[in-house]
């Protein structure tokens, strides 16, 4: 949150919690009401109340979930959104918030946030009724059909009110024409467009979560699976010290842009008791239908599709692996990338650096002329 209007009840970072809102029947602060959301006071001015937020990735806004939840007598009636892609370095020093209930927006915090004229970016939803819903599921769902690239966007209430939470839907969206060819770029990353688009088991995390940005902040911010049942009732280890068991558990990435994968992390952080006994990962080249098709038909593909990226490696829980790309073809540019652990448990992040390709590969494989060599080599 770069700036409110106001944020007398409760302080607009509550939009962004990463958690559901909740309601405290006899919790109050000294303003009032405590609320789980972004409230401001009774308007008893000109004007209307709004808050500029910078989105934690650029991309493409697909949707917005408006959340009024148990702000029953005292959600905002109506509200609107607007958008800009804005250059990080060209940007304004906006003062910091700090903390925020009880207290307005300052002339001098007004004179620094005018400077983005935020007046006059683009209208993604027009001024809308809010409807409360039920008071623990106050969801209010937008669609948007632009597929400009934003970095930041202005939330209007009108009058003024209380939302509990606002939810930006969307995918990464990378400027790969002002990407160094010569650089690696970790080409699965969902900031820049990455995105899971099939697993066999999520009981406890998605695998979108392993892509994500940063490190991980626990066991909650990674790919987790359930325990498999066709675990043999007494385990054993092949000569190399690999678990023996017949099943496993995977999941496919569609990469944010075609290329060659040179160097692959696996991160088990906080995965000290449910890390995966070993890996392997491998590549393949799909154009936009047989991708749909796969989705259909669960990912059976046809084995020589895939092309080994990463043999089986023993993992060791919370440890983070680097490792070269493996593959008979390396000179192949890849789509997809699949991640398959066995038996099963938790990952914390993949990363597969490697170089953008600039040829199309939505339409059927075409050899690029690539040539790249490289060895295996395990860093613990």
């Amino acid at each position: 949150i770069l700036f409110a209007t106001d944020d007398f009840f409760a302080p607009a970072e509550n939009l962004i919690k990463s958690d559901s809102p909740c309601f405290k029947e006899r919790e109050y602060t000294e303003f009032g009401k405590w609320m789980d959301g972004w409230e401001t006071r009774r308007k008893r001015i000109p004007g209307h109340d709004w808050c500029v937020l910078r989105l934690g990735i650029q991309g493409v806004i697909r949707a917005f979930d408006v959340d009024v939840s148990y702000f029953t007598g005292d959600y905002a009636p109506r509200m609107s959104i607007q958008a800009a892609n804005l250059e990080e370095e060209k940007l304004p020093e906006i003062p910091e918030r700090g903390i925020r209930t009880g207290a307005a927006a300052t002339p001098e915090e007004f004179e620094a946030i005018a400077e983005l004229k935020s007046d006059d970016w683009s209208y993604l939803v027009p001024m809308t009724e809010l409807k409360p819903g039920n008071p623990a599921s106050g969801h209010n769902y937008f669609l948007v059909n632009s597929q400009q690239r934003w970095t930041h966007i202005r939330l209007n209430i009108f009058p003024d009110g209380g939302i509990a939470r606002l939810r930006v839907l969307g995918t990464g969206q990378k400027d790969w024409t002002a990407t160094d060819p010569k650089e690696h770029a970790d080409l699965v990353a969902i900031a820049f467009g990455g995105v899971c688009v099939g697993f066999s088991s999520a009981k406890f995390g998605h695998p979108n979560n392993i892509i994500g940005v940063g490190e991980a902040k626990s066991m909650a911010d990674g790919w987790e699976t359930a325990r498999r049942l066709d675990r043999p009732p007494i385990l054993e280890n092949d000569d190399n010290g690999i678990l023996l068991v017949p099943g496993c558990e995977w999941a496919v990435f569609r990469l944010a842009h075609p290329g060659v994968i040179t160097r692959i992390e696996i991160d088990t952080k906080y995965f000290k008791g449910n890390a995966p006994d070993s890996c392997k990962v491998d590549g393949c080249v799909l154009t936009t239908q047989e991708e749909e098709d796969m989705i259909k038909q669960k990912w059976i593909l046809p084995a020589h599709k895939w092309k080994p990226l990463l043999p089986v490696t023993k993992l060791s829980p919370n440890q983070s692996h680097l490792f070269d790309s493996l593959t008979l073809e390396l000179q192949d540019v890849i789509t997809h990338a699949r991640l398959t652990i066995v038996p099963d448990g938790g990952v914390s992040r993949l990363r597969l650096r490697g170089f953008p390709s600039s040829i199309c590969l939505l339409r059927p494989r075409e050899k690029p002329m690539m040539k790249f060599s490289v060895g295996f080599k395990a860093n613990p």
